[in-house]
């Protein structure tokens, strides 16, 4: 199993806690200035999307929890179908994963419909 579907997979709840930042000493030479970021975001409420909307408009990827709703909640429906404009906007990408994750990307960024293998 990759980094990323270990990352990604697990079919349990997540929280920032469960991501450890690796020590870059340990790196031969360290990563430059990134202009493009991973975020990890907690959707409780409809205020989150605002950080989310303005981590996609800066050219950042954004994953999502939204564990807090039932995929059936209109509140949920209501916050994808915002997203999902945010992505159409900039042109990038959304697609969820599972009942517990939404990924957004920047422009120019699409996601894989399929696995890896």
């Amino acid at each position: 199993m990759g980094i990323m579907s270990k990352i990604l997979g697990g079919g349990g709840n997540r929280s920032v806690d469960d991501y450890v930042e690796l020590d870059l000493d340990d790196f031969a030479e360290p990563p430059g200035e990134a202009g493009t970021q991973v975020h990890i975001a907690e959707i409780s409420d409809k205020t989150d999307v605002i950080a989310i909307k303005d981590a996609v408009y800066d050219g950042d990827f954004v994953i999502a929890d939204i564990t807090r709703h039932s995929t059936s909640d209109r509140t949920i429906e209501h916050i994808i179908d915002e997203l999902r404009q945010v992505a159409d906007e900039v042109d990038g990408d959304i697609v969820q994963k599972g009942d517990d994750q939404l990924i957004l990307t920047p422009t120019g960024v699409s996601i894989s419909r399929q696995k890896l293998e």
